[in-house]
């Protein structure tokens, strides 16, 4: 991958608010606290994903292939990745930690971090949580994904799931469709529905949600379904539910493995990390269907995503540490610019 080549002008992140407020050996610390008192519209979320996967489509980025560990008896899992912006020119390391798989989800830890390097000073530039970064990035993707792979004039979106994924989908589907005129919902938790609805209001306080019962039902009506369940749901989405020209877009659980091997097209995020993360969509013989395009290719126009108003769409989300990286650095610079966070001497 050639990265001496310059970016598109399109492509070249202004870097005029440095994330630098000290030379040396010092560090931003960024905490969960400093993180969720930044205000960042969605827009901006949504732009900056979108730039991150432009700039990686170029050839000027790079994402490898995530690093997993856990131990035999599969009661945690960690993860490692490495990437760097080139758009941005920031090289980071993404970690995830979850403890306690074995156990309900009261009873379990998780932790994630992102650290960023400055390629051009050799500097460090900051350490901080990553969960807002992921709560964000994610719902941003699968609006993305809608925009790209929707039919012409979709009208109605379902959400499965009132988990920190579901809470922000339809925010993010309105912010990249905002012709959306009927927004339904699947959830069983009185408090995540209503949570649902809060971020609605705060983000559209015009716009409300209806809530559904019947699954398959709401699932014909719907142009774009987004699943977002936890791993012990009972919602699973067949393909024949799904009307003609639907995208259905995984991003926990809640589609059956029909809607990815009967779909007419298929599109993710990254093929490799789907092969890696998907296997639960897998076939009776243990096999994923093959990507017919990647959705960062897409977003550049190398690829097309939906060829036909009528063929059903399946969209595999993700996460690439591209974005991750990208939308971590616009945090940095936010919480700079506002004073947030703690300088660590780490190397003195």
């Amino acid at each position: 991958m050639n990265h001496q080549q310059p970016l598109p002008e399109d492509l070249v992140t202004d870097r005029s608010t440095s994330v630098h407020d000290i030379p040396g050996r010092t560090l931003r610390a960024l905490s969960t606290s400093d993180l969720a008192g930044i205000d960042i519209t969605l827009a901006d979320v949504v732009e900056t994903v979108e730039q991150a996967y432009r700039t990686l489509a170029a050839g000027a980025s790079d994402n490898p292939r995530k690093l997993t560990v856990r131990p035999a008896d599969g009661h945690s899992v960690g993860y490692a990745m490495l990437g760097r912006d080139g758009s941005r020119e920031v090289v980071a390391v993404k970690t995830s930690y979850k403890h306690g798989l074995d156990k309900d989800r009261g009873d379990q830890h998780y932790y994630t971090a992102l650290t960023l390097y400055d390629d051009i000073s050799g500097l460090p530039l900051a350490m901080m949580d990553c969960g807002r970064i992921g709560a964000l990035r994610t719902p941003a993707v699968s609006a993305l994904l809608a925009r790209a792979c929707a039919r012409p004039g979709a009208r109605t979106a379902l959400v499965i799931g009132t988990g920190t994924q579901g809470r922000l989908a339809l925010p993010f589907l309105l912010t990249t469709l905002p012709d959306l005129d009927r927004l339904l919902l699947a959830g069983s938790h009185p408090d995540g529905i209503a949570a649902v609805r809060t971020e609605l209001h705060r983000h559209f306080p015009d716009r409300d949600v209806e809530l559904v019962t019947d699954l398959r039902a709401a699932a014909t009506q719907a142009d774009i379904v987004v699943a977002t369940a936890g791993g012990h749901t009972a919602a699973a989405v067949e393909v024949d539910w799904l009307a003609p020209g639907a995208l259905a877009v995984l991003v926990g659980h809640g589609l059956a493995p029909s809607t990815l091997h009967r779909a007419d097209r298929v599109i993710a995020t990254s093929e490799a990390q789907m092969q890696v993360t998907g296997t639960d969509m897998a076939d009776a013989e243990g096999h994923l269907r093959p990507v017919d395009a990647e959705l960062p290719r897409i977003v550049a126009g190398a690829a097309v995503g939906r060829r036909t108003a009528d063929e059903r769409i399946f969209g595999y989300n993700s996460g690439l540490v591209v974005t991750d990286i990208a939308l971590g650095h616009r945090f940095a610079q936010l919480a700079l610019a506002q004073g947030r966070g703690t300088r660590v001497p780490l190397w003195q």
